[in-house]
């Protein structure tokens, strides 16, 4: 097998290969390393590789498996984490100068949760300087895999390029207001925002404790379905987890959408007829003709007041965000970049009553998502309104203003489970993401309609040319 095809394997495939003994947790890894230490002076994903830990993870992975005992299906498969999960004795920097040199002294509980499965840790991909949007501060910026001139959205930025381009099978990401959704669709990728409380967040650097979300970011459904029941569950450092049983998502992707209730914000796209992208919008509308000859049933469904959710969300995580970090960044605000300035100086603006008050616009948008939730299975639109942007071009403030027409964050502020899923291509060449929401705790239903898409629309199985 060559190394070209060693790097595009899905984590079920390579997974069946490793445990058949026909390849090596060891062999995969180390093409990885080189792959990485190939292609990350060009695309920046890797903020701090890992390459010694990973090789001694597969080792261990080998030895196991040669004993006859398995951790299930990510056992040997090499992944990365975002730089914002602790790893212990490795640094966890948030992608910022102002904790440059923090090491953590324990593990947060996804890290643990697949150490313990069995993964080679690859190493901390680079983010958003403190998951804001926008480069880090301590590093350059991730490239785009498929135009290296173009961003590749944040905050999860390392994380999808490092997916994209063959450099990990598997990444987690998070996601305050779209940073998995944004970076899955602009680098050509899969990932889900779980439910809120789906994933324990201890030991993950917050930045809004009612929004921040953990969740995997894959090639394909199928591997974020792998990945996201191993790190899904209750956990005591977390009480904000949910004690709900954390079902075999991968088992119950049938891949049947007959019968299934896809409601379309199409009233809500209509009055902004400039906000999507024309590309966009076509593959969009392809995708949800798709599913209706899938069998799915399309209805035309409307939330009054979404429009508001992005700057009520802005107010609340900024509000958040700036409470957890004020400290640090009145110590040294010299440690900051131009972009966490901005969100410092807004979140000390805002006032009780502005979070208050977009507190109850949240109450009020949950009210009407439960309603149309009465009415179908699930919401599908744009992952986001456009593709990637050039770098030379990319604003990360004017990009926040402009993301008021996207209807993401509203499965922040409601605690529903989003799926970005590729669905198309723009003329440019660059990726498109659907995105499927569903209500709490539905992660089955938003997945086997994800991989029932991905299975009549495999465009994961088109790779950037690096």
């Amino acid at each position: 097998m060559s190394s070209t095809e060693l790097y595009y394997l899905t984590i079920e495939e390579a997974s069946r290969l490793i445990h058949d003994r026909r390849l090596s947790s060891v062999e995969l890894t180390q093409a990885h390393i080189d792959r990485i230490d190939s292609l990350n002076d060009t695309l920046h994903a890797f903020l701090t590789p890992t390459p010694d830990l990973a090789l001694q993870q597969a080792r261990t992975a080998d030895r196991e498996l040669a004993e006859g005992r398995s951790r299930g299906p990510l056992h040997g498969i090499p992944i990365a984490l975002k730089d914002l999960c602790n790893t212990k004795g490795i640094r966890t920097t948030y992608g910022s100068l102002g904790f440059n040199d923090r090491v953590p002294d324990s593990d947060a509980t996804v890290t643990e949760r697949l150490r313990d499965a069995g993964t080679a840790m690859l190493g901390k991909l680079t983010m958003s300087e403190l998951a804001m949007m926008g480069p880090p501060s301590n590093g350059p910026e991730a490239r785009n895999p498929w135009n290296t001139a173009h961003a590749p959205a944040g905050s999860s930025s390392g994380s999808g390029v490092g997916v994209s381009a063959g450099l990990c099978f598997g990444a987690l990401g998070s996601d305050t207001g779209g940073s998995i959704r944004f970076p899955a669709s602009w680098n050509g990728i899969s990932g889900i925002l779980p439910s809120y409380g789906r994933v324990s967040r201890a030991g993950v650097m917050p930045l809004s404790w009612s929004m921040d979300n953990i969740g995997p970011m894959c090639r394909t459904v199928e591997d974020t379905a792998i990945m996201l029941r191993v790190i899904a569950g209750s956990d005591p450092r977390d009480p904000t987890s949910s004690p709900a049983p954390v079902p075999d998502y991968r088992s119950l992707l049938t891949g049947d959408v007959r019968g299934l209730r896809v409601g379309v914000l199409r009233s809500y796209f209509d009055q902004r007829p400039d906000a999507v992208q024309p590309d966009t919008q076509a593959a969009i509308d392809k995708a949800v003709a798709d599913m209706a000859e899938m069998g799915a049933e399309i209805v035309d469904v409307d939330m009054p007041h979404l429009e508001y959710a992005s700057v009520s969300g802005a107010c609340i995580y900024i509000t958040e965000g700036y409470n957890i970090f004020r400290d640090a960044f009145r110590d040294r605000p010299d440690r900051f970049g131009d972009i966490v300035k901005s969100y410092m100086l807004t979140g000390a603006l805002f006032s009780a009553n502005d979070y208050i008050q977009s507190q109850r616009m949240r109450s009020r948008l949950k009210t009407e998502v439960a309603e149309v939730f009465r009415r179908v299975d699930l919401i599908a639109g744009p992952a986001t309104v456009a593709t990637a942007v050039a770098l030379a071009e990319f604003d990360a403030m004017e990009l926040l203003n402009s993301v008021r027409a996207d209807s993401s964050i509203f499965a922040n502020l409601t605690g529903c489970p989003s799926v970005s899923v590729p669905c198309g291509f723009s003329s440019a060449g660059l990726p498109i993401g659907l995105q499927l929401t569903g209500r709490h705790l539905s992660e089955p239903t938003v997945l086997n309609a994800a991989y029932a898409y991905q299975q009549s629309n495999p465009l994961h199985k088109q790779h950037p040319s690096i």
